[in-house]
């Protein structure tokens, strides 16, 4: 469902083309697309103008829980599965382009700055940046004591937001020559109250 934010906030479009629940929902830079991870196991690629269903990215063995679209660049968007693996989707071609084989369920994607690098959160606890030219992980920033549900990269690109279940947010520098102790700050936050 599309809400205009202005006046009188009204709905003013409806996105019909998943059969399970929507996970994670973005708007690529220049607006003209949205990306939809959902529990039916694809990610749906939106015409925002139109709300036609433009693509749909299959691959995935279990649910979707994210995606995010590059910043720049060519039109790819990365994802994140139950099924213990990263994908990255040129949307012009009909499969994955690359796919990182994580050991848990990862919850959380998005790319860094000059999306040559994909960073993933999930129920492992970690955070964990793959190399694209590479093809493989680049290193792992350990510090949550529960599952990593929630990653955001800041305007400049130099540090990433990561929320957990352990009530935490924190700050990581993911500048290339950050420090090895990348963790810059910690907010504690209530406890929560899902069951485990």
């Amino acid at each position: 469902v599309l809400w205009n934010v202005y006046g009188d906030c009204d709905n003013f479009a409806t996105l019909k083309g998943h059969s399970g629940a929507v996970m994670e929902l973005h708007y690529n830079t220049d607006g003209s697309m949205l990306f939809s991870a959902s529990t039916d196991k694809t990610v749906a690629v939106w015409d925002s103008e139109t709300g036609e269903r433009v693509k749909r990215l299959k691959g995935h063995t279990s649910f979707v829980n994210s995606c995010y679209p590059a910043r720049r660049g060519p039109q790819l968007v990365c994802t994140g599965s139950d099924d213990g693996t990263v994908k990255l989707w040129d949307i012009r071609k009909k499969a994955a382009v690359q796919t990182f084989q994580n050991t848990y369920q990862v919850l959380a994607v998005t790319f860094n700055d000059t999306s040559d690098q994909i960073i993933s959160g999930g129920i492992d606890n970690d955070i964990k940046v793959w190399d694209l030219r590479q093809n493989k992980l680049t290193y792992t920033m350990r510090g949550h004591a529960d599952s990593v549900t929630g990653l955001s990269l800041s305007s400049e690109g130099s540090y990433l937001l990561s929320n957990a279940m352990d009530n935490t947010v924190r700050i990581w520098d993911v500048r290339p020559f950050a420090p090895k102790e990348r963790c810059v700050k910690i907010f504690q936050g209530n406890v929560h109250n899902f069951e485990k």
